[in-house]
């Protein structure tokens, strides 16, 4: 497969990069932009549009959203402009760019890089991916082949999502020692332990670059492990997904 452009919606920062499908490696320079306030489809597409052309890209892309996208529809948003809801996010993201476009849930996005060429290569069984960042994204994998837009950074915890207490947002927020973020990150896994039993649990988001510090003071059931990709992960998965379907 030939290259593609990844770009991956966060809640603070909109990245992406030119990636090699077959390896997942960065082709270019990790490009940033800050995620406009307030978060609107036109605002995001005008910066999707501005990191293309940084790019000097002109071929297929790949973008994720954090929220449910069906068919390159959007519809949740729970940490990007309410007004996402309902938008053809494909079609706005083809129209701001020229470029051939599909759209994915940003965990989703995470999880296939890491199946396909990062920690869940070659695993079978179920397979768990969670991003802890703004949010808590999630991708769920049953020998190898992915369930869509789970989102179980939504779980109700205590009357709350869970991804209010737990996300890594949280942590900054109330300004949490490893071990007390740990120790409510362990009451999550044990949730989700509980519905779905995994037997890998790969954690990521751009607090999976200190794993050292917290991962080893967690306690799942399942062999737990960091993203590889680490915070790329959405990047290369986006770009993977362009890559596969406009192959010819």
């Amino acid at each position: 497969m030939k290259p593609a452009m990844g770009i991956d919606v966060g809640g603070s920062g909109i990245k992406g990069a030119v990636v090699d499908p077959a390896t997942g490696e960065l082709l270019t320079s990790r490009l940033r932009v800050a995620t406009p306030s307030p978060s609107t489809p036109k605002a995001v597409a005008r910066a999707a549009a501005r990191l293309v052309a940084r790019a000097g890209w002109e071929g297929p892309l790949g973008f994720t959203i954090p929220g449910v996208v069906r068919h390159g529809v959007v519809h949740t948003a729970a940490n990007i402009a309410p007004s996402w809801v309902g938008t053809d996010a494909a079609g706005l993201i083809r129209d701001a760019t020229s470029l051939p476009t599909v759209v994915l849930n940003d965990a989703d996005a995470a999880g296939l890089a890491e199946m396909r060429v990062g920690a869940g290569r070659g695993r079978q069984g179920v397979v768990l991916l969670l991003t802890f960042g703004t949010g808590i994204g999630s991708a769920l994998f049953v020998d190898g082949r992915l369930v869509p837009n789970t989102e179980l950074g939504h779980l109700v915890m205590g009357g709350k999502d869970a991804e209010v207490r737990t996300s890594a947002l949280a942590k900054t927020r109330e300004d949490l020692s490893w071990a007390k973020w740990a120790r409510r990150v362990d009451r999550y896994l044990a949730y989700v332990e509980a519905l779905f039993w995994p037997d890998l649990l790969i954690v990521g988001g751009g607090i999976s670059r200190d794993h050292h510090k917290w991962v080893p003071l967690l306690h799942p059931r399942a062999e737990i492990v960091p993203a590889r990709l680490r915070n790329n992960a959405g990047i290369v998965g986006a770009a993977l997904l362009a890559a596969h379907s406009h192959r010819g």
